[in-house]
């Protein structure tokens, strides 16, 4: 099954929707097919530039779009849960267990709290990840009652993921609107994120920097 054919399966379309459920519900900013795909992007442009073959592309792209059904379990440890899922659900897709393993160990580390990028495929997933930070992930229409979330989603209004002509750094520009969210607000809540995407960036021969309203900061 190839990446195109596993975006239409209803089964995984539907743990997808549960679970982005689940965290509107808790008031998250959206985790639902606009953010996989996104991520699912970002993932086959970082890996292609970087000249990796067709079919690491493919199952990194299939990892970023399952990475987020843990999330239909329980937040916490929502990379694991996802992993686990993952399994089952290519298990019974019949893909190669090779695929498998890569994809699940993607899923299973790319979140800051337990993640590491042990490969390509997951260190391509983290940074694509962690990059998706936009004003149409707020669902919370109402700015005198934002949290922090909400505000430095909100606050960013252009985020870019890009890697260099001589593929050695990849770079994530923000343009912040600082009237929403401050830069330090960023640092609080995502400054174990940019650690992690430097880590990547590192497995995958790559020099991390962010760059926030044409400043480099990292």
């Amino acid at each position: 099954m190839t990446y195109q054919e596993l975006i239409h399966n209803e089964t995984i379309r539907a743990y997808i929707r549960k679970a982005d459920e689940s965290l509107i519900a808790l008031g998250y900013t959206e985790h639902s097919f606009a953010h996989v795909t996104v991520v699912a992007d970002s993932v086959r442009y970082l890996l292609e530039t970087l000249e990796y073959d067709a079919h690491t592309v493919e199952i990194a792209q299939i990892a970023a779009y399952l990475h987020d059904i843990g999330n239909l379990v329980n937040r916490v440890d929502h990379s694991q849960s996802g992993a686990v899922m993952a399994f089952q659900i290519l298990n019974s897709l019949h893909f190669d267990p090779e695929d498998i393993a890569t994809i699940v160990t993607a899923i299973g580390n790319h979140d800051e709290g337990t993640g590491v990028p042990v490969n390509a495929v997951a260190a391509a997933l983290i940074l694509a990840d962690k990059a998706d930070v936009r004003r149409s992930r707020v669902r919370n229409q109402d700015t005198s009652t934002f949290d922090i979330h909400d505000r430095v989603n909100y606050s960013v209004k252009k985020s870019q993921l890009k890697i260099n002509e001589d593929r050695t750094i990849v770079k994530l520009k923000l343009t912040v609107d600082t009237h929403y969210g401050s830069v330090m607000d960023y640092f609080e809540i995502f400054m174990q994120r940019m650690i992690l995407c430097r880590k990547a960036a590192e497995k995958l021969g790559l020099q991390f920097k962010l760059i926030i309203n044409e400043q480099q900061l990292i």
